[in-house]
């Protein structure tokens, strides 16, 4: 995986504080611009993944963090983060 470079930090930190409705739409984009570089077996993989982690929520095995918590934990990890 690509490493992060500043700019890209920024953008990030930028896309982070906007709606899940616009973060939604800028993520769709993004995806939409990879010219089928995505590998095949994602979407299966995904839904794998996504009905593995509602059954261990379901029963209790996953241990939850608030969001606000995580964002602020991310934000920290940022170069110049304040």
């Amino acid at each position: 995986m690509a490493q992060m470079t500043p700019e890209v930090s920024k953008l990030l930190e930028q896309a982070l504080a906007l709606s899940i409705e616009e973060q939604e739409a800028l993520a769709d984009s993004l995806i939409s611009n990879l010219d089928g570089k995505v590998d095949e077996g994602v979407q299966e993989a995904w839904e794998a993944e996504i009905g593995k982690r509602v059954a261990e929520l379901d029963s209790g095995e996953a241990r939850t963090t608030p969001w606000a918590e995580v964002r602020k934990r991310n934000l920290t990890k940022l170069p110049n983060a304040h």
